[in-house]
């Protein structure tokens, strides 16, 4: 009677314990995966991210410096602005090393719904965007950002999305001449 007994205690303990474990890699495995980042991502690295709830964007071009200045400004009140910066290392050598910063004007982010994607660039896009370019080539003009914005989560002091983006810049010296880049990550936007 108690080998017995022992016998389905071990079976049901064994049938829980496999059970719980399966269940928990299975959780595990949920949460890794944030369908935000895609495996055919742009290998940047976002190296800056800021959101303002009340304020606006300011682009201010240089010529003189061939140079564009994009910050937010808080003191004249505005809407949910966000800008992220990131890094690009394309090659192993020296040289092609680039940097992008995004400027977002998400006007009131609480009316935006998750996983919609939402056009970015001059209007009738839903979203203004705005975006710089830091390179050792020759000076480059911001013209215009195309694509869309998806908003992953929005908490009280983040903002998790999706951008999947082309920038276009020209040259400054030489307005017959465009530049491309292509930005596809995730963005995260911290208060």
């Amino acid at each position: 009677m108690l080998s017995s007994f022992s016998r389905l205690y071990v079976t049901i303990f064994r049938d829980v314990f496999s059970r719980r474990l399966c269940l928990t890699t299975l959780a595990l495995l949920c949460l890794a995966c944030d369908g935000v980042s895609r495996p055919d991502d742009t290998l940047g690295l976002q190296s800056a991210a800021r959101w303002e709830w009340h304020g606006r964007l300011v682009v201010e071009g240089d010529s003189t410096l061939t140079l564009v200045r994009m910050g937010i400004d808080t003191t004249h009140g505005g809407g949910d602005v966000g800008l992220a910066r990131y890094d690009f290392n394309p090659a192993v050598g020296e040289g092609d090393e680039y940097s992008l910063t995004l400027g977002l004007d998400l006007a009131n982010v609480r009316d935006l719904r998750q996983n919609v994607p939402y056009a970015l660039g001059p209007p009738p896009a839903r979203l203004p965007a705005y975006a710089t370019v830091t390179c050792l080539c020759r000076p480059l003009k911001p013209d215009s950002v195309r694509g869309t914005f998806t908003l992953a989560t929005r908490g009280l002091r983040q903002i998790t999305g999706r951008v999947d983006a082309t920038l276009y810049f020209t040259e400054w010296n030489d307005a017959a001449r465009h530049v491309t880049y292509s930005l596809h990550q995730r963005i995260d936007l911290v208060k």
